[in-house]
């Protein structure tokens, strides 16, 4: 495998003067929500792990070893009920938005499968399951990779349009990425407001670059506790964006979790901020994959 020059860190980006986007119509702002499927893909002691995951659940399991099932209920409010309210608030809006879906999350829910089939939303892999890709072999990520586009493409009717490491990726990812090909980017990346061109072995490759900060994973985490805490939290990040977009449009992206947001004394924080985007000209809603095909077509490398 060739070597990639993405895995040099770069400090400088678009630098002091910016870089123009060129959203369309003029756009000051890209906003992409983003709703995370990942119910049932999660570690569990009943797919061979050896302790159930708690992770960004209530906090009412104890992390112990073995079976949780107070932490496996959590998982399973999200797909059960969460995914539904926050699809609903969208949809009653009219507007898009990516899942970050794992491929087994919607082997093993049919219903979401086939509602993204004819919904507005667009699907970036989150990978097979939750697992460590660095500590993947080179084989064993290659193989993943594989079987999670199949599996998608089998529950949804098409291939994720763009890949996000659950963990975080391996030295190998990027690179198994664009061999196996057909992803338009990838938004393992924290380290920009725009997406950017990087080079992997002797091709170009596209990074929409991710945020954990405009995040409900923040609920599960101590640095907020209530709904208007969210909303102003969000509302603040996007009124800066949007003045600073006068001069320099930027993206926003903002993580939903099934489990976390889909909770009603939740939900009505982003409520408040759909409506609040609502009440502003000038702001591009659109999924990863417009922002990438958008990059493709006016921003080549």
């Amino acid at each position: 495998m060739v070597p990639s020059e993405h895995l040099t860190r770069n400090f400088i980006g678009y630098g002091a003067k910016g870089y123009d986007p060129r959203w369309p119509d003029g756009a000051r702002l890209a906003l992409n929500l983003v709703l995370n499927v990942e119910e049932g893909a999660e570690p569990s002691v009943i797919d061979g792990d050896a302790t159930s995951e708690a992770a960004l659940t209530e906090g009412g399991s104890g992390s112990f070893p073995g079976r949780d099932l107070a932490a496996e209920s959590m998982f399973e409010y999200g797909s059960r009920v969460g995914f539904w309210r926050l699809s609903r608030l969208l949809d009653e809006r009219g507007l898009p938005a990516t899942v970050m879906a794992c491929a087994l999350a919607l082997e093993r829910n049919p219903e979401i499968s086939h509602y993204l089939r004819s919904s507005q939303f667009d699907v970036c892999a989150h990978g097979w399951r939750w697992e460590q890709h660095r500590g993947l072999s080179l084989d064993e990520e290659r193989e993943r990779i594989s079987r999670t586009v199949r599996s998608i493409q089998s529950s949804i009717g098409s291939v994720p349009e763009g890949w996000y490491c659950r963990y975080g990726p391996s030295v190998n990812t990027r690179n198994l990425l664009v061999e196996h090909g057909g992803f338009s980017y990838d938004s393992d990346a924290y380290n920009d407001e725009l997406p950017y061109w990087v080079r992997v072995g002797d091709q170009h490759h596209l990074v929409v670059p991710y945020s954990l900060t405009n995040n409900d994973a923040k609920f599960m985490r101590g640095a907020m506790a209530t709904a208007e805490q969210f909303f102003q939290f969000l509302r603040d990040a996007f009124d800066f964006l949007y003045a600073e977009g006068k001069q320099t449009p930027k993206m926003m992206s903002v993580g939903l979790h099934l489990r976390i947001a889909g909770h009603p004394g939740r939900a009505a924080g982003l409520q408040r901020f759909l409506d609040h985007v609502s009440r502003h000209d000038g702001v591009w809603v659109c999924r990863r994959g417009d922002i990438a095909r958008h990059w493709h077509q006016h921003h080549q490398p």
